[in-house]
């Protein structure tokens, strides 16, 4: 019986990086090394962009020299297009690292007689490859190249050919295509030939537009099958993946200051857990932002980096307001350890937005991360797609270990129900901040609605906004329940006032219990006095009595021994 082969061990697909912020995440590495890759989407998705950063970054971060050729656009637009980007495609190609190739190609002189072929191209491609060893290709567009073939064979077979021919040449090539309709190219051709396809698209929703990528196809590896949005801006392309909810990030059982000494000591007296989640809600005007700004304030003193997203106030607006209550944001700014964006809900869609978050926290690198209010998000989305975007946010920045603070603005007096973004449930604590309206005022009422994994108080404290600072003062019951404000105050004055008139009326009583005193212990040492005196005449009487006695006895004792003398001297006589 012949003994079963060992198999070898499966090789991977090799793969080339692309230098783009979180394609290469989802890709598991980058495009398929020394195969052609196909980039399609409508105008303006991002095609060329995409393309020419993939050549970019892989000269500029890995040292593989690339070749751009356009079949659209010359040498020249191609540069200043980029050049708002930091791309000096002019430099790239003087240092012999890259080369462009603007090929023009006439639509009228293609005949269809058979004899159409690519080897012209080839021989200038190829030329342009050997000529600086160039690693990555860039096509740009192929419709361009293919646009006036009517006869689909030629068309199917000169595609063929090209894919293969730069399969044989061993470069990463990514071609960009327009989007046909009902096919992802105008041909239908290209993404069956193509070993990786990625879908651009630029969707608009309620007049807001989002920019999304999905890999459609990858032969030979697994990868993200989702839409993700992608940002272009200044730096070029940053696409969001999303992260893992498998729920196994690492925790850390370290707490951090909120910044407001009271409130600490509603949780246990330590404060937050670090990276964990804290949503702080009430309705508007009960401080919610004071509270997001002193936990800002807070982390900034340790020394640590916080990034502070509004989406309702300037940050001039919040560096102003703050100054009310002693908290001073500029110096922090000034140092470099506090960075505050802030933007309108409207500008961006939702998933641009996470982008962008993503994008900053993964460039500034913070361990806080406020989000001031993200109520305003509503404005762009429903509920199920805020809540989404705010899971997968939350899901990020634990992963990254960052302790994030929400704030939310909750339209129901009843302290009892959720926020309208749902995630009061997600997140590891939540304040409420509420109105309680008595006796004419309205004053602030701060409760700890919930505090995962550590003791917190159940009490409602009072919540007062001074020129120094937030503090939380206990509530009193009085007999028609909690009292605040001036109900409060004159409460305590009540209880101040009863213990001063208690105090008098304690040193009244203790000034006249010291003159019954005075008096009982006069009339005490009198009654003394005339007992002693009795005292004294009756042992005056014992004592006269005594003397006589003893003088009585003491002479007739003389009387005896006088007697006793004369009868001696007598006797002698008679003698």
């Amino acid at each position: 019986m012949a003994r079963p082969t060992k198999k070898s061990p499966v090789q991977p697909l090799q793969k080339t990086p692309t230098g783009i912020m979180g394609f290469d995440e989802i890709t598991g590495g980058g495009l398929p090394t020394g195969r052609p890759s196909l980039i399609c989407g409508e105008a303006g998705a991002g095609k060329t962009l995409f393309s020419i950063e993939f050549i970019v970054k892989g000269i500029t971060q890995w040292g593989e020299p690339g070749v751009i050729m356009a079949f659209e656009e010359k040498a020249e637009d191609l540069e200043t297009n980029v050049a708002s980007l930091g791309f000096d495609l002019k430099k790239l190609q003087k240092d012999k690292l890259l080369w462009i190739d603007h090929v023009h190609v006439d639509r009228s002189e293609i005949e269809e007689t058979g004899e159409y072929d690519l080897d012209g191209l080839f021989i200038r491609l190829g030329y342009a490859i050997d000529s600086i060893g160039a690693k990555r290709v860039m096509l740009d567009t192929i419709e361009n190249l293919f646009g006036g073939l009517k006869n689909e064979g030629i068309l199917r077979a000169e595609i063929r050919r090209l894919f293969s021919w730069l399969k044989n040449k061993g470069v990463t090539t990514l071609i960009t295509g327009e989007k046909g309709e009902g096919s992802l190219t105008r041909q239908g051709l290209e993404e069956y030939v193509s070993d990786c396809v990625i879908l651009l698209q630029h969707r608009v929703v309620k007049q807001i537009s989002t920019r999304l990528l999905r890999v459609i196809k990858y032969r030979g590896s697994l990868h993200g099958t989702n839409e993700y949005p992608f940002l272009i801006d200044e730096d070029g392309i940053s696409v969001l993946p999303v992260t893992s909810l498998l729920l196994n990030k690492d925790i850390s059982s370290k707490r951090i200051s909120s910044g407001i000494p009271t409130l600490d000591e509603m949780f246990d007296g330590k404060g937050f857990f670090r990276s964990s989640s804290v949503l702080v809600s009430g309705t508007a005007g009960t401080g919610k932002t004071s509270i997001a700004a002193y936990f800002a304030d807070a982390t900034c003193r340790r020394k640590e980096r916080c990034i502070y997203f509004a989406f309702e106030e300037s940050p001039q607006q919040i560096i102003r307001n703050m100054q009310s209550i002693s908290i001073d944001l500029q110096q922090h700014i000034d140092t470099g350890l506090l960075q505050i964006h802030a933007a309108r809900p409207t500008l961006y869609g939702l998933e641009m937005h996470l982008v962008a978050i993503h994008k900053t926290v993964k460039k500034f690198k913070p361990r806080v991360v406020i989000l001031d209010p993200i109520t305003n998000l509503v404005t762009i989305g429903s509920m199920p797609e805020v809540k989404s975007m705010l899971i997968r946010l939350i899901d990020f920045l634990q992963e990254e270990a960052i302790t994030v603070m929400f704030t939310a603005l909750t339209f129901n007096k009843d302290a009892t129900v959720q926020t309208d973004e749902g995630v009061s449930s997600l997140v590891d604590a939540w304040i409420l901040v509420k109105d309680i309206e008595w006796n004419g005022e309205r004053n602030r009422g701060i409760y700890i609605m919930k505090s995962r994994g550590m003791k917190h108080s159940n009490q409602v404290r009072e919540f007062v906004i001074t020129d120094n600072g937030l503090e939380l003062v206990d509530v009193y019951l009085g007999p028609e329940g909690v009292l605040t404000g001036s109900a409060r105050e004159a409460q305590q004055l009540s209880e101040a006032t009863g213990i001063e008139l208690r105090t008098h009326a304690l040193n009244r009583k203790d000034r006249e219990l010291d003159r019954k005193r005075l008096v009982l212990e006069a009339k005490i040492a009198s009654l003394r006095e005339e007992f002693e005196s009795v005292q004294d005449e009756l042992n005056k009487s014992f004592q006269d009595e005594d003397l006589k006695k003893e003088i009585m006895e003491r002479n007739r004792e003389q009387l005896t021994k006088n007697r006793n003398t004369r009868n001696s001297a007598d006797d002698k006589t008679k003698q």
